[in-house]
């Protein structure tokens, strides 16, 4: 990302709406708004592999793990406004875990993009399923959407539930309600 290009970029919106970018208040403005979408939208820089990095480990654990209720924070792709929320993902071992704190990084890999949340929830069981190639695997995300909520329809209290089951979890209704009663959501 080149930050002297988006720092242009900025100052020509803060001009378009017919504010001075040179005022008090705004001359920094457009460099900490650059440096800012730079870091919101750092997942484009990461990469699946050089994420892991090789943190899967034998098990003999043939049962669900669950990491719940990880934060997590986007931009909307329609309107670049953010959207928040939080993940629930689960995957059933076929002899290899994951290191824990690579699930919420794999979230926050994909959640650093311009997204909509349904292609943010697949994105994110695929990445599960090809690093751990687990049995089954299965993320539920609930988010505020800033562009439902600051303009548009102007909805407050709305929430946006997406979900995606993979293998066990699509095939098995016992183990996708498991699931769901364990993340509170049945």
């Amino acid at each position: 990302m080149n930050i002297e290009k988006l720092t242009c970029h900025y100052a020509n919106i803060i001009e378009e709406l017919d504010e001075n970018p040179t005022r008090d208040g705004l001359k920094n403005t457009p460099e900490r708004a650059a440096k800012a979408m730079q870091f919101l939208c750092r997942g484009y820089e990461q990469s699946l592999d050089e994420l892991v990095n090789n943190a899967l480990f034998e098990s003999d654990n043939d049962e669900m793990v669950i990491v719940k209720d990880i934060e997590l924070y986007s931009l909307c792709e329609h309107h670049m406004l953010p959207f928040i929320g939080k993940a629930h993902v689960a995957y059933i071992p076929t002899g290899k875990v994951i290191g824990l704190s690579k699930i919420a990084r794999i979230v926050d890999m994909f959640a650093r993009r311009l997204q909509i949340q349904e292609n943010l929830t697949r994105q994110i069981a695929e990445a599960i399923q090809a690093v751990t190639n687990a049995e089954g695997v299965a993320v539920v995300i609930e988010a505020k959407h800033m562009c439902m909520m600051m303009r548009g329809v102007e909805k407050q209290n709305s929430t946006m539930y997406s979900s995606v089951m993979l293998g066990a979890f699509r095939d098995s209704g016992n183990t996708r309600q498991e699931f769901l009663q364990l993340i509170g959501r049945h």
